[in-house]
């Protein structure tokens, strides 16, 4: 190995180490952003050295430069542009295409290595490795299941599960035939073989992804993610490049890491995941019918005093609360309660929203302190000891239907805010939540509705507890 091998070796060591020690830093909201910076810098210095290795070469034509300049520039303003402009409610969105383009990219990698090797039957053998086979596989999954996601999330693509019969055992035979292309390929190299491998994998992905509903789509985004940084690692093999195996890996073990705390917080099991129809409940069950009741208005002025004259008060933040971008109003409308003596503190179910960490990231950037953000385990014993429990939005997490069997959400952990003794709920009407069914708390007899917008409710609450503390 020549000097400069090694100088280039060495700065791929020093990036992946910027990328470990880049995400022990975000462990905690303090030193996040230094941990994102680092991590930047080490991606900065993973591709001036990749630069170097292509100079050093002298292997590219000038047809080739212009090409992969404008494609670095281009990509570059749709990434600032995007990160600038994308609305905090369609950061799920964002973060499925970015798995779908990390996932496609991968792919491409091992899909080139291969082709660009079959001239001769001794390359076609070369190239046909378990790294190659399993970055095509996972990567194409990756790249169709993270697009029928993001449409999904968007709302391009039917939003609840979508099967049809014998739904399983198509995804089942895509899956097989995907790992029996592979396993063939081993022993046989083919480039045809290796397109039919492709095409059964991108349909795996799309049968996976399509018949998942509910409240489940949180998993499914961890689990795309964990996908992508395996296939990333996947590519680093195969084309031997040292920080893109690391830094794979990482977003691999995290994702999965992340995928399993999910699942877990979901009731659901990986196995589900994998074969289809997840997030659709327990179909196998007979669903018991919920307690029926009477749904009770409140208004502002009411709700204002419930609020200040209580002793403790948690709020549990959910999807309306990100969709009416109301994380400033509810941040003074919490200081205001605390400057009056009142004990606040914020529930936050793992999957509220639409992604993991979606509650802690828009609280934070209203400045909420983060000792006050409590997890399911540590805030479901307070709430008998809460005066009131101020809902908005979130509406899966809080539903009692879970404890019974036989619906979609049959099982999921929720937070017990049906034990606050008053429960105020904020929400522009009464549709259901992802899932698609009733929420039982809402006919409960302590639950008062407060029918309004977020940012508009959270806005008038705050004036009408003014008034009352002047």
């Amino acid at each position: 190995m020549s000097t400069f091998d090694w100088i280039i070796q060495l700065v791929y060591v020093a990036a992946a180490s910027c990328f470990v020690l880049g995400l022990h830093l975000m462990n905690t909201p303090a030193t996040a952003r230094r941990g994102n910076q680092l991590s930047t810098g080490g991606m900065v210095a993973a591709v001036v050295a990749t630069f170097a290795i292509i100079i050093h070469a002298s292997t590219i034509s000038v047809t080739g430069w212009i090409i992969m300049f404008t494609g670095a520039l281009l990509g570059s303003a749709a990434g600032l542009y995007t990160a600038r402009t994308v609305q905090m409610t369609a950061i799920p969105q964002l973060v499925s295409v970015f798995n779908a383009v990390g996932g496609g990219a991968a792919a491409l990698v091992a899909i080139h290595d291969y082709i660009n090797l079959a001239g001769s039957a001794a390359g076609v053998a070369e190239a046909t490795t378990v790294t190659t086979l399993l970055d095509v596989m996972i990567g194409a999954v990756t790249f169709s299941g993270s697009i029928i996601a993001a449409g999904k999330l968007q709302g391009l693509i039917n939003a609840a599960p979508v099967t049809f019969p014998g739904s399983r055992a198509v995804n089942m035979a895509a899956a097989l035939t995907a790992i029996g292309g592979a396993i063939y390929l081993i022993i046989t190299p083919s480039v045809p073989v290796l397109m039919i491998v492709i095409l059964a994998a991108l349909a795996f992905g799309v049968t996976m992804v399509m018949p998942i509903g509910g409240a489940d789509m949180p998993v499914v985004i961890s689990l795309l993610n964990a996908f992508t940084g395996t296939a990333v690692a996947m590519a680093g093999f195969v084309i031997g490049n040292w920080a893109l195996i690391i830094a794979g890996a990482l977003v691999g073990a995290s994702g999965g890491i992340l995928t399993k705390l999910m699942a877990d917080a979901m009731n659901r099991s990986l196995r589900n995941i994998m074969i289809g129809g997840f997030g659709t409940g327990d179909s196998g069950a007979v669903a018991v019918a919920g307690p029926g009741g009477d749904v009770r208005s409140i208004a502002a002025d009411d709700a204002a005093i419930q609020l200040a004259y209580a002793q403790k008060v948690i709020i549990v933040p959910g999807y309306g609360l990100a969709a009416a971008q109301a994380q400033h109003q509810v941040a003074e409308l919490a200081s205001l309660l605390e400057e009056r003596g009142i004990e606040v503190s914020y529930a936050i179910h793992p999957v509220a929203g639409r992604m993991p960490g979606h509650m802690n990231v828009l609280l934070a950037e209203a400045n909420v302190p983060y000792p006050l953000l409590k997890e399911m385990d540590e805030i479901n014993p307070e709430f008998p000891r809460a005066d009131v429990a101020l809902v908005i939005g979130a509406n899966d997490v809080t539903n009692p239907a879970a404890r019974r069997p036989g619906t979609a959400i049959s099982g999921m952990p929720i937070l017990d805010v049906d034990h606050a003794k008053s429960i105020i709920v904020i929400k522009r009407s009464m549709a259901s939540g992802y899932a698609g069914i009733d929420n039982e708390l809402y006919v409960d007899p302590k639950t008062s509705m407060f029918f309004a917008d977020a940012k508009s409710a959270l806005t008038e609450l705050t004036a009408a507890v003014k008034t009352l503390v002047a």
